[in-house]
């Protein structure tokens, strides 16, 4: 039997069912936040799920939202928070791989810790090598340092974003024993190396974050040039508790993983990361209300 296939998607931007082949596994996708531009649970997540039918063999994820309890019923489905589970691999067991059954298709997020997630489904449940479930949370969750592989795997993955044949290199790597001596080591050591340059510049635009109380801001330009969002939004950390990044009519919101809050919430979302999210523009000042409490109205006599 050949091995399935491996596609990559965001919990925004979810393929047409049609597209996928066979049983298909569902990695590390969150269910759609309501209220983030136009985009809801029911307009893409709902329509992916009808299309898909019973062909759905696995849904295994981590991320928040209010609608996850009612797929509890449903053996398919593996939901749980985000505290919980720091990251998608520790989910995946031999138990689960074994229970799902053959699967022709392996959709899953395509960040690193999905990357991880779908290479060890490949592997029957088992880790690509012994650090890759610490790994995997300690990149998710921006906690602690992984291993000098698993930053080597994910710089390249931070340089390269938008490359999926650098992910599809990232798994074959991963579940073929992590060999050093051959092509896509090196073509992930270039894309690693290839992130100093971004590093540099998103260290130059965060030299604009400006303090408006307990938040961080800072407006990207396109004219700024690509930068690495997850590490502009740690180095806003690093000048208050919550950083906040403007970028294209959106914003994006970051705290500490353990830091308690609940930003979905605090910007009318339905579901996502507690910690981070991402919503239109016109969400920053009833975030702001809601972090540093409502601006003083003014009076004239």
């Amino acid at each position: 039997m050949s091995a399935p296939q491996v596609r990559f998607a965001s919990p925004r931007h979810l393929p047409d069912p049609a597209a996928l082949a066979g049983r298909v596994v569902v990695l590390d996708i969150a269910f759609a936040a309501d209220g983030s531009g136009g985009v809801s649970f029911a307009s893409v997540t709902q329509v992916f799920l009808d299309g898909l039918g019973d062909r759905l063999a696995a849904w295994v994820d981590h991320h928040d939202h209010p609608l996850a309890a009612q797929y509890n019923a449903d053996d398919r489905f593996l939901l749980v928070t985000k505290q919980e589970a720091g990251a998608c691999p520790e989910m995946i067991t031999p138990e689960l791989v074994h229970r799902t059954g053959p699967v022709q298709t392996v959709l899953t997020h395509l960040d690193l810790d999905g990357i991880y997630a779908a290479a060890k489904w490949l592997l029957g449940g088992h880790s690509p090598y012994p650090e890759a479930d610490a790994d995997a949370r300690a990149v998710d969750t921006r906690l602690l340092s992984p291993s000098p592989l698993g930053e080597t795997i994910d710089l390249a993955l931070r340089a390269s974003s938008r490359d999926d044949g650098l992910r599809h290199r990232i798994v074959r790597f991963l579940t073929s024993g992590c060999p050093r001596d051959g092509q896509d080591w090196e073509l992930i050591q270039e894309a690693r190396d290839a992130y100093a340059a971004m590093a540099a510049r998103t260290l130059q635009v965060a030299s604009g974050y400006r303090l408006e109380g307990r938040v961080a801001l800072v407006n990207v330009s396109p004219a700024m040039g690509k930068v690495d969002k997850t590490y502009l939004l740690l180095l806003g950390q690093e000048l208050a508790e919550v950083a906040v990044v403007q970028q294209s009519g959106m914003i994006t919101v970051a705290a500490a993983f353990d830091s308690g809050f609940d930003f979905p919430r605090l910007m009318g979302l339905g579901g996502g990361m507690p910690t981070r999210a991402s919503a239109p523009q016109d969400r920053l000042q009833p975030l702001l209300d809601a972090l540093n409490g409502p601006p003083p109205t003014s009076h004239r006599d």
